[in-house]
């Protein structure tokens, strides 16, 4: 990357609008694979390989974990590398040649079935999950090397949330559809992982090249292992509660999109019903997000994100009563899921800048990339057990796997156990969520009689907001929520 640029009155240059929106480009990745893998991968395995549920659980949870393992080393690699083309970029580049057409291998669907299928979807995932993080670590990291200028950092990660909106949306809605066009047969799978293999080369390749115009001003470092980002986190307890609570709600929201293919086909009684499904829960976010904005503003944070959590745990409870009250309940409630599913984005991460920009005033350290890394970690592990979990549920119901063109009848114990961990699990998980909400102290976040607390924000599994906070009265505490937007991790 080019040397830093001074503008005029001393500030950094303004960003080329191509390094902008290219940049955002990497979003495409980002947002895609995050949605879809989830969304259908385990049902792929169960329903088109015959893959037992048991089974199909662990090769979905497994590759998953490994980023948890992975990332710390992608990021210390990149923090140390020395490669032609900086620190980022060379991984990008890497990250895009190998993640697509791993993808795309992955629901290549050959004539395997049950645990060999498992094993060759397994192998695949996992290199794909690798090639991932090696894009998506460092870049993470990137805005925060581009400029010192928050504002200018605030542009950047704005079209970053734009088109991470635009890949869950169209990924998420798209993905299956291409799957089901013909039956929801191998060869639909196969065209399917084509198209998205298609848009993540799109968003990286695009992330890759117009960042070759991007200045160098920082290089950011965090803890080098996930066991060091774990001591310093212990020495943080409101983190550690606000962790913990976001990790529970990640698991019910991972469960649910684990589930919510299943849900269509034997609850709602067709495969297809899973587009409008996800359009339902994520439709919302765009639409709704400045509510809750407005909300915190008058409640406070946690105030709004012990309504939103509440209104979460309502619509699951609600979508168990799907197979007494009909389909039009079931559609109802996934709508009301979305709605707190925004506030769900939105809040924990305005509560995580407080946080750490509390920490930085009792410590005088700014660590915001080991907590942010820390707190990725937690996310996507749990994001991959909700997927295990489901799949676990299903085991447990007797639940038959077949393929495409043998299907089988399911008992009815199956259909209650898809209902069930559709619905009544992820509002136990959510409820388990609100004893740490409780315990989480918002004198850990803002201290008391500092003002209100700014709204942060996320338009999906890997956003961040990109609005300014309104100024603190704690000095050093606006730069520290600035630090914790543009370190966190997807």
């Amino acid at each position: 990357m080019s040397a830093d640029v001074r503008g005029t009155g001393g500030r950094p240059a303004p960003l080329p609008g191509r390094v902008r929106v290219g940049y955002g480009l990497g979003s495409l990745c980002t947002g895609t694979f995050a949605t879809v893998p989830g969304l259908i991968l385990l049902y792929y395995l169960t329903d088109v390989l015959a893959v037992p549920a048991a089974v199909a659980g662990l090769a979905v949870f497994l590759p998953k974990a490994w980023d948890v393992l992975v990332n710390p080393l992608v990021g210390a690699l990149s923090d140390r590398s020395r490669l032609r083309g900086g620190p980022r970029r060379p991984f990008l580049l890497a990250g895009a040649c190998t993640l697509p057409p791993l993808f795309a291998l992955v629901f290549a669907a050959p004539p395997l079935r049950g645990a060999v299928a498992a094993a060759y979807v397994a192998v695949l995932f996992l290199l794909a999950a690798t090639a991932y993080a090696v894009f998506q670590v460092p870049y993470v990291t990137m805005p925060a090397e581009m400029t010192e200028d928050p504002a200018e950092r605030g542009r950047v990660l704005a079209w970053r949330v734009g088109f991470l909106g635009v890949a869950i949306l169209l990924s998420g809605a798209a993905a299956p559809a291409i799957a089901h066009a013909d039956g929801g047969g191998p060869a639909g799978y196969r065209l399917m992982g084509v198209a998205v293999a298609a848009l993540l080369a799109v968003g990286m390749f695009g992330a890759w090249f117009t960042t070759r115009w991007a200045p160098a001003v920082a290089r950011s470092r965090a803890e080098p292992s996930l066991r060091a980002q774990l001591a310093a986190a212990r020495s943080n307890r409101p983190f550690l509660f606000l962790a913990g609570m976001w990790t529970l709600q990640a698991l019910a929201v991972g469960v649910m999109l684990a589930g919510v293919q299943y849900f269509a086909t034997y609850t709602l009684g067709s495969p297809a019903a899973v587009t409008p499904l996800f359009a339902c829960l994520i439709g919302p976010l765009v639409l709704v997000m400045p509510l809750w904005r407005r909300l915190a503003d008058r409640l406070g944070v946690k105030g709004a994100q012990w309504c939103a959590s509440l209104l979460f745990l309502a619509g699951a409870l609600v979508l168990a009563l799907t197979p007494v009250a009909g389909p039009v309940t079931g559609y109802g409630a996934v709508v009301l899921i979305g709605v707190a599913y925004a506030g769900l984005q939105l809040l924990p991460l305005s509560m995580l800048a407080d946080t750490l920009a509390a920490d930085v005033l009792r410590t005088g350290r700014r660590r915001a990339a080991t907590f942010t890394g820390l707190w990725t970690a937690a996310e996507t592990l749990a994001f991959a057990l909700g997927a295990g979990l489901f799949a676990a549920v299903l085991a447990a119901s007797g639940f038959r796997s077949s393929d495409a063109e043998h299907r089988v009848a399911q008992p009815d114990s199956a259909l209650t156990g898809i209902a069930a961990g559709m619905s009544l699990l992820p509002a136990v998980a959510a409820a388990a969520s609100l004893w740490l909400l409780h315990r989480y102290h918002e004198d850990g976040g803002v201290p008391p009689g500092s003002g209100d607390a700014p709204a942060g924000g996320s338009a999906g599994p890997d956003a961040h907001d990109t609005h300014d906070a309104p100024a603190p009265a704690v000095p050093g505490q606006a730069a520290a929520q600035q630090e914790v937007r543009d370190g966190n991790a997807d």
